[in-house]
């Protein structure tokens, strides 16, 4: 399980999260570089954990003309990163795919946010409820040549039927049960994300922003065990 769990490393400061990966060594091997920390020099701190072995998801989610994200690809390529996110428009994947193409690296395309429930999908001008997007999403993903999908655990058991076994399925908003849910709406617990076909958790405050964090981190890694 130590390698089906990402945690997000979303902190103000390199600093901090320098100090949050010694407290988790051992515990953890595995974590999510997104905007918060990217903008703090976590791009360079993401080449050197993967320069030593650690796995690193880049959260970019990346959405531009296919050119601009093909060329974005290829260096991303060049750092070692293990997962990237992409939005999961079918243009934008396809462009991601030949950039990719021959490399490790997992591309991931997101279908919808785990911030976002129906109404706010509504909003977004979509014609689609969360769940309808999100399978029309994966299959397109599918298609595509893609590594994996994003999408709430909620949608995990649905994705994994139209996916199959082989595409990862990695999903956000995972709260252990009692903990605050925060700006996440679509939430669902570890243990149940691992039995709904999660391939892989990411796991950010309630580890990062936890007294304890390798107490945090390891409560979580039982608790998938269990399922």
């Amino acid at each position: 399980m130590r390698d089906r769990l990402i945690v997000g490393l979303d902190l103000p400061t390199l600093k901090e999260a320098e100090k949050a990966v010694r407290e988790l060594e051992g515990a953890v091997s595995f974590y999510k570089i997104g905007y918060q920390l990217a903008f703090a020099g976590g791009l360079d701190f993401a080449r050197e954990l993967a320069s030593g072995g650690t796995k690193v998801f880049l959260d970019m989610k990346l959405l531009d003309i296919d050119n601009t994200v093909a060329k974005g690809v290829e260096n991303i390529v060049k750092m070692g990163m293990t997962m990237l996110t992409l939005h999961a428009y079918p243009k934008t994947m396809r462009a991601a795919v030949e950039a990719a193409r021959g490399s490790e690296l997992c591309l991931l395309g997101v279908t919808v946010l785990t911030s976002m429930d129906e109404q706010d999908v509504i909003d977004a001008g979509y014609e689609y409820d969360p769940h309808t997007l999100v399978l029309r999403r994966s299959e397109q993903a599918l298609h595509a040549g893609m590594g994996g999908i994003v999408c709430s655990a909620e949608e995990a058991e649905a994705v994994r039927r139209i996916v199959g076994p082989d595409l990862a399925v990695v999903t956000p908003g995972i709260r252990p049960a009692g903990s605050e849910h925060g700006d996440q709406k679509r939430v669902v617990t570890p243990a149940q994300a691992i039995r709904n076909g999660s391939s892989h958790l990411v796991v950010g405050r309630p580890i990062v922003a936890a007294p304890d964090r390798r107490a945090a981190a390891e409560a979580i890694l039982a608790e998938m065990q269990s399922a």
